[in-house]
């Protein structure tokens, strides 16, 4: 491709709206280009990583045996409505009337329309197991679309379902589309991770996360490879202290802490450190408000929490009048001492002796506090995030914490859709019995953002060679001024084409370094440079994209590397 032919448009300046690294390097080097908050055109030059990343995703499918469909975008609402996320799914789903006044949305997922499928085409056990997938578009209402293609609105997505007979054709089918995602992101060039994760609004037993491992990565993941365990921590167990309470050195005392209302705020009026705290967070109740309480130098997981029987779901935050009716004064001063509600204690405060909490009464706390003299020895449960250093589930090893950026989740959906929707089919004794059912799903519009998220430096983008638009970017220098370089570089053009690599032939007429700039930031990973000089000396200025330096190598030679990293690749 002729860069002068491409209709490629590169930016100098950051665009002001962009605010992560790869939304900034795919608007500055055209890949993508905005239409409206979360909407993005795919450019000539992005879609070829585009359709890079989707070759590779069909193929792993394909040789896992899956069988490729195409559904529709828009789907009825009486599908949604039978399976009851109609409601449940809440604002991230675009609805939509028709003229004929029947309602639609835009599909954000499919297990309803694949059920929909499984239970009109799957009538026996034996045309199980089967699996099919689709590559489309799809559709959630986020409420603040951000950081380019890595959280808009409309996205593609590789979605695929499998069915199954009983649990142990689910285990099987689960594993075969784990092998294949493996194998996916290891041709992709990804450094990734696989991560036990929480189902969410999709459902389900187990599901694990896929995650690019990235320093801006929005989830924070807990691992340790002595131990070989991955979570997200969301999901991740803190276990139970080991050993003994200490005892009580200390008197309980009110202390005055007049507009204190945080821990930070607590620890400095103080001089004590937010482990020496204890944190009371009135939530709302299935049957009325309930406590959590934590160590003040642990944060409250969400996810966790809201499994404890009797605290709502999703957890919320109690009000500050029902705080006030509980507690007597306003949030900040909360604390279990005297508390008439439950209490769940997170399992790290059983290790804690004189303690400083909430006195339930403005601008008061309690220091010296401890369980067994001033408050009953609780049973505790698993509340908070893991940190650094937490001992593995295992029990073989110390958690560390990496960011990492979800490109892909699987699902064990068991009968959760198929027995809502009646997919049922006949097994080997004649009886209906529900389909066992899983979902895999990548994101595969977000696979190109992660991987410039990992893959970029100070200049621009650096692809891995699965990913890269080209496979060379052939650079002449000053060729409209020289007739013996146009000769070289067109001769060049096509030989590199007829050894099957794709070159980005960059005949502007414009200045080196203006061609070298763009060469660094669009990241191809080979570039070739062709002048006056290295035609004299019979070579060509060799340089790859994660080299410092370039080197001067011989035609014959420079060719040959092509060659082999083509192969390679």
């Amino acid at each position: 491709m002729r860069f002068s032919e491409f209709g490629l448009t590169t930016l100098k300046e950051v665009p002001a709206d962009a605010e992560i690294i790869s939304h900034k390097l795919m608007l500055r080097a055209g890949l993508i280009r905005r239409l409206a908050s979360g909407l993005f055109t795919w450019m000539p030059l992005g879609l070829r990583v585009l359709r890079k990343v989707e070759a590779i995703i069909r193929e792993e499918m394909d040789r896992a045996g899956a069988l490729e469909l195409l559904m529709p975008a828009v789907q009825p609402a009486e599908l949604w409505q039978e399976s009851g996320r109609w409601d449940k799914y809440g604002p991230l789903l675009l609805r939509m009337t028709d003229r004929h006044q029947r309602e639609y949305c835009f599909g954000p997922t499919h297990e309803e329309v694949i059920t929909d499928i499984a239970r009109r085409e799957l009538r026996s056990y034996k045309q199980l197991p089967i699996n099919f997938y689709q590559i489309q578009t799809k559709f959630r209402d986020e409420i603040r679309p951000r950081f380019g293609v890595m959280r808009s609105r409309e996205f593609i997505m590789k979605d695929a379902y499998s069915f199954d007979i009983d649990q142990a054709g689910l285990d099987a089918s689960y594993l075969r589309m784990r092998a294949a995602y493996t194998a996916i992101f290891e041709r992709l060039g990804l450094k990734f991770r696989i991560v036990d994760a929480d189902s969410g609004e999709i459902g389900g037993s187990r599901s694990q996360e896929f995650h690019v491992l990235a320093e801006s990565g929005e989830d924070a993941i807990a691992y340790c490879d002595e131990d070989d365990y991955a979570s997200n921590v969301e999901t991740a167990v803190a276990l139970p202290v080991a050993g003994k309470r200490p005892a009580a050195t200390e008197e309980l005392k009110k202390i005055p802490t007049p507009g204190i209302k945080t821990i930070q705020a607590l620890c400095e009026s103080l001089a004590i450190t937010a482990e020496q705290t204890l944190k009371t967070l009135i939530v709302e109740g299935t049957d009325g408000p309930v406590a959590l309480a934590l160590r003040g130098d642990h944060e409250l997981n969400a996810v966790k929490a809201q499994k404890i029987p009797g605290v709502a779901t999703p957890l919320t935050m109690a009000s500050t009048e029902a705080i006030v009716k509980i507690t007597g004064c306003g949030p900040g001063f909360a604390g279990p001492i005297g508390l008439d509600i439950p209490i769940f204690y997170d399992h790290a405060t059983a290790a804690m002796s004189d303690f400083v909490c909430g006195a339930n009464n403005i601008d008061t706390h309690y220091s010296g506090a401890n369980f067994g003299r001033d408050i009953d020895v609780p049973e505790t449960v698993d509340i908070r995030n893991v940190v650094a250093g937490d001992p593995t589930p295992g029990g073989k090893g110390r958690l560390s914490i990496a960011r990492g950026i979800e490109v892909g989740h699987i699902f064990q959906l068991g009968e959760k859709y198929s027995l809502t929707m009646n997919a049922t089919v006949q097994d080997p004794d004649g009886k209906n019995r529900p389909l066992a059912m899983g979902c895999y799903g990548i994101g595969v519009t977000r696979i190109v953002g992660a991987a410039i998220e990992q893959n970029h430096d100070d200049a621009g983008i650096v692809w891995p060679a699965p990913l890269a638009p080209f496979d060379v970017i052939l650079v002449p220098i000053n060729m409209h001024r020289s007739e013996e370089v146009k000769t070289a570089a067109e001769t060049l053009y096509v030989e590199l084409q007829q050894m099957g690599l794709e070159v980005l032939f960059d005949d502007r007429n414009a200045r080196p370094g203006v061609k070298f700039a763009d060469a660094e930031l669009l990241g191809i990973p080979h570039r070739l440079v062709i002048s006056d000089r290295s035609l004299a000396a019979g070579e060509l200025e060799y340089r790859h994209r994660r080299d410092p330096e370039s080197r001067n190598l011989k035609r014959a030679q420079a060719l040959k590397l092509l060659q082999e990293s083509s192969v390679s690749s």
